[in-house]
């Protein structure tokens, strides 16, 4: 709330502007900035902010500020915002308009002076309508940043409304650049643990823009230095005592007892911090005092023109009221003409000493001068006062139209928190309203096929409201009030007379199955089952048209087979002939996907272009958020890569320009995969970096932590992969495409650290779900994560138990995944081989069959991994020249990615085999190399007994040699072969045919 301080001095706060100070350089640099300014009511938050807007427009920093709506307005979204635009409307004028240019109808939501709120493009729903206006909000502002410092502040975060705080820290995570710096206050001390200010502010404490002060109380001396700039004098150590006493060193208290303690005694001050904020109030003239109770009772700030109406005073004697107010600084006026009080603890003060008949009495008056004058008060604060007014009079007949008014329009502004909160309080009211006004009532006017009644019946129109909040809960993000919502609403239904709702039935059913598997608390298909038997008989329409959207929807991501494509089907020759084109392209989406799915990809990637190419055409935002990130990830589930990248490109451009920060992240970690697969890794990184940039909700942050893992784990950066790793996990789902990736990097990370029972048990898992396989994209990897783990522990001794049982348990999964695309059927031959090599069966051929899998198939990380393989096995057969070529190629293909394990494995091979990886060492090695591996022939001989699993006594006997001379052998082969133990050295020996199968009895000389 905006003052008027008693205190002509500025006290302390040095540390605090300091770090402001910090903040604006660093803005001013172009980086954007965000400062949080906490602490107790009446601290001195409000102070210090103009204070540093003083100083930083003397900088030439241009400032605007708004404040949160503390009363008068419930359910009045993006308050503060508006306000902040509005200020810098007045300053900037026909600059701001044309920054806003080309998108001005979807910000004039939030600033009315831009014109009429314009439609939302293409038939977008109402979640990406809202992701457009936050995004095009943050445009405007790097905008008017870009040619100035920017200061912006908004006061009283702990007043704040949800969809405001969203805004913000949509504003604080996706600003990139411009002089822009934000600072915000609230109250520490409001801030308990359920407070919704409290999530939000631990969130922003992870972003590295983002810095927190917290204002402490003032020191003695500090309170003498503000007593001396009130007074003009230095205070009396008796009354310095005595107002710090009081005060505890809280700014306004010590302003409130020092005007107080002028001329009067100390003892005349009641113990009582509400009496102490009413003493001025108390000493106004009644006619004063009786226009302040009624502002206190309008909200934080009321319009002259409405206070005037309200209070039914003349011009002359108001304005002698109003005077008489200011000049006691207990109002202030605002630069809209509006008056407020000078602290918010003042108007709480005030507005607690009414009596409730009398709070009742004029919360009605307010409302019917507002009925009665709407051009009172700014059109878009016009319904939520309204219905505020009329909820504090307590009378339900004028308050359940208004909150229902309200709500439609926190709706058309995209703020469903604020909506929900509205509608909720309409079921308060409900039972309250007399049945004409009820009856009559149209809660809303499109509700996603839902049939609205649109009739005088009061039990259709309740069920209406809670079509309306189900969605509104969904869209603001709560899907538990959302489930019990629906849950009520299929009470109701139970209990109805007569034939019964079954179309509504069905939608409620459907929007349970979502919900249900958002909170994962199941897979849906029991509720989507119960709304198709409900729709049985019934001709078609657009409740048909979504229940079989979801559902095939459904089967594309849990069940990919030809039951769920003949559903998609249905669901799309029902869309088109109800003419539902939001359904339809839906529908088409999820028939391509599932085409792909069982083999027809041709088929479906026709029907995802399509979609692709009508979203282009014709805008369909709604679409868009399906259509290119479907299509790049089936393209790349094929194998097709460089096809993938090229819908990545283009969908980049049009989430841009759809303002779709969100999609962005989709198609970013996309592009992100295509590139991993094409061997652009540091390329991939920097999209996966920019997916997590751009991530707004926890699934795509999970998603960006995907792709850094897999990274990270194939450059050998454990640490990294396992933070990653954690992150990843955060956001948990059945569906293949989430679970059968984190099972991947799980066993994958558990093999690297050498924990191969616990990476047999991951896999064992995995397995054990039954979850559908999913596209080979997500399952064949996470296979071949088990059969490497296998392959790379064979000759551990801690790996034996068991291992012939988990190789069996591979084998006999991956005989149930599908092979239908050349890729797919690659990696199946990977798995294969990799686990001949676990069971010591693997032969070169078996190696150059995989690489020929492989060929033309744009994967060189899988392409190297398989030479680096066959090189091996060609080692342990005696063909060195064909072996040293492949692993020379796999070496170079290899470096450049930056697979870092792979290179290493691959120079280790080298080293033990004598095998050169470059032109100059095959030179220098000469012709036909050195096939003893370093190893002298006693050592060799040693080798064949560890291989066979002799202790260093039992190989002494055997050599005819001490157990300390047979542990030195030992110790040399381990160096030589660069293993870590016995295990290992075995498992090396047999892989590369160091030592035959059967060892010749008679050792060597």
């Amino acid at each position: 709330m905006r003052t008027n301080p008693l205190s002509p001095v500025f006290v302390g706060r040095g540390p605090e502007r300091a770090a402001l100070a910090e903040g604006l350089a660093a803005a001013d640099a172009g980086g954007p900035q965000a400062v949080l300014i906490g602490g107790e009511a009446g601290v001195g938050k409000t102070r210090l902010v103009d204070q540093f807007l003083d100083e930083a427009r003397a900088l030439g920093a241009l400032t605007a500020v708004g404040a949160c709506v503390e009363a008068g307005a419930d359910g009045l979204p993006f308050a503060p915002v508006s306000m902040v635009l509005r200020a810098l409307h007045r300053q900037l004028g026909e600059e701001l308009t044309r920054a806003a240019t080309g998108f001005g109808g979807e910000l004039a939501r939030l600033l009315p002076e831009l014109g009429e709120p314009t439609a939302p493009m293409g038939t977008a729903r109402d979640v990406e309508v809202r992701a457009r206006l936050f995004e095009l909000t943050a445009r405007l502002l790097e905008s008017l940043a870009q040619e100035r410092l920017l200061v912006l502040a908004i006061e009283d975060l702990h007043w704040s409304d949800r969809s405001t705080r969203e805004l913000l820290a949509y504003l604080f995570r996706s600003l990139q650049r411009g002089r822009l710096l934000i600072i915000t206050t609230y109250r520490s001390d409001d801030i308990h643990r359920r407070h919704p200010l409290r999530p939000f502010l631990g969130e922003l404490d992870r972003l590295r823009t983002v810095r927190r002060l917290e204002l402490d109380r003032f020191t003695r001396d500090e309170v003498r230095s503000q007593l001396a700039g009130i007074r003009g004098s230095q205070p009396s150590d008796d009354l310095l005592d005595h107002v710090y006493r009081r005060s505890d060193g809280n700014a306004f208290f010590v302003e409130e007892l020092a005007s107080v303690s002028c001329g009067a005694r100390p003892g005349m001050i009641s113990d009582s911090v509400r009496d102490l904020l009413l003493v001025r109030v108390e000493a106004l003239p009644e006619t004063a005092q009786r226009v302040v109770r009624i502002a206190a009772e309008g909200g934080s700030c009321v319009e002259y023109g409405l206070l005037r109406a309200v209070v039914g005073l003349g011009e002359d004697e108001l304005i002698e009221a109003l005077r008489s107010a200011v000049g006691a600084s207990i109002l202030i006026p605002q630069d809209d003409g509006s008056y407020g009080f000078r602290h918010a603890l003042v108007r709480e003060a005030v507005d607690d000493d009414l009596l409730p008949g009398e709070r009742s009495r004029i919360s009605r008056r307010f409302a019917e001068v507002l009925e009665a004058a709407p051009e009172l008060v700014a059109s878009e604060q016009r319904p939520a006062r309204l219905a505020t007014y009329w909820y504090h009079a307590h009378d339900p007949a004028k308050a359940l139209p208004a909150v229902v008014s309200a709500a439609t329009d926190a709706r058309c502004r995209h703020a469903y928190a604020e909506q929900l909160h509205l509608l909720e309080r309409g079921l308060e009211l409900w039972d309250s309203a007399p049945d004409e006004v009820r009856s009559g009532l149209r809660v809303a006017y499109e509700a996603e096929s839902y049939p609205l009644c649109a009739c005088d019946d009061p039990a259709l129109s309740f069920l209406d409201m809670l079509a309306e909040m189900t969605l509104a809960a969904r869209f603001a993000g709560e899907p538990e009030r959302g489930l019990s919502v629906v849950k009520r609403a299929l009470r109701v239904l139970d209990t109805m007379e007569g034939v019964g709702h079954p179309l509504r039935a069905a939608w409620f059913w459907t929007e349970r199955s979502r919900l249900t598997r958002w909170l994962g608390r199941g897979s849906g298909w029991d509720e989507l089952g119960t709304a198709q038997r409900l729709l049985e008989g019934f001709p078609p329409s657009g409740v048909h048209a979504r229940v079989l959207t979801e559902a095939a929807a459904w089967g594309a991501v849990h069940q990919p087979d030809e039951d769920s494509l003949a559903l998609a089907e249905r669901a799309v020759e029902l869309c088109r002939e109800v003419g539902d084109e939001k359904a339809e392209v839906d529908a088409l989406l999820s028939r391509g996907a599932l085409l792909v799915e069982i083999g027809r990809g041709e088929e479906g990637l026709a029907d995802m272009r399509a979609v692709a190419e009508r979203v282009k055409r014709f805008d369909l935002v709604a679409a868009f958020t399906r259509s290119h990130v479907n299509l790049q990830s089936v393209l790349e589930s094929m194998g097709r890569s460089d096809e993938s990248l090229a819908v990545a490109n283009e969908g980049i451009r049009l989430a841009h320009r759809y303002g779709l920060r969100d999609t962005q992240s989709w198609i970013h970690g996309n592009r992100a995969d295509a590139l991993f697969s094409l061997g652009r890794w540091d390329e991939s990184e920097a999209a996966a970096v920019d997916a997590r940039r751009t991530a707004q909700h926890p699934v795509t942050v999970s998603l960006a932590a995907e792709r850094l893992v897999r990274l990270a784990l194939a450059r050998g950066d454990l640490e990294t992969a396992e933070t990653e790793l954690a992150l990843m996990s955060e956001h948990g789902s059945v569906a293949p495409q989430y679970a059968h990736p984190q099972a991947h990097y799980r066993i994958t990370l558990a093999a690297l650290r050498g924990r191969i029972l616990d990476a047999r048990q991951l896999l064992a898992e995995a397995i054990r779900e039954g979850l559908a396989p999913g596209t080979g994209v997500y399952t064949w990897p996470m296979v071949d994560a088990g059969a490497q783990a296998e392959s790379a522990a064979r000759g551990v001794p801690a790996a034996e138990p068991g291992a012939s049982e988990a190789i069996a348990a591979i084998r006999e999964f991956a005989a149930t995944l599908p092979r239908r695309y050349p890729v797919w059927a690659a990696w199946a031959q990977l798995v294969e081989a990799e686990l001949r090599r676990a069971d010591g069966t693997a032969r070169a051929a078996d190696w150059a069959a995989v690489a020929e899998a492989f060929d033309g198939l744009s994967r060189p990380f899988q392409r190297a991994r398989v030479e680096l393989r066959w090189a091996e096995a060609l080692v342990a057969e005696g063909d060195r020249e064909r072996a040293a070529e492949l692993l020379a190629r796999a070496h170079a293909a290899a470096r450049p990615m930056g697979a870092r394990l792979l290179v290493e494995e691959a120079e280790r091979l080298a080293q033990r085999a004598r095998l050169p990886l470059t032109p100059e060492q095959a030179r220098a090695e000469g012709p036909g190399g050195d096939a003893s591996f370093g190893l002298t022939p006693r050592e060799r001989d040693v080798l064949a007994l560890v291989a066979a699993g002799r202790s260093n006594r039992q190989i002494a006997e055997e050599l005819f040699i001490s157990p300390k001379t047979a542990s030195v052998h030992v110790s040399n082969i381990l160096a030589k072969l660069e293993v870590s133990g016995r295990g290992e050295a075995a498992a090396l020996a047999h892989r590369l045919g160091i030592v035959g199968a059967e060892r010749d009895a008679t050792p060597a000389a």
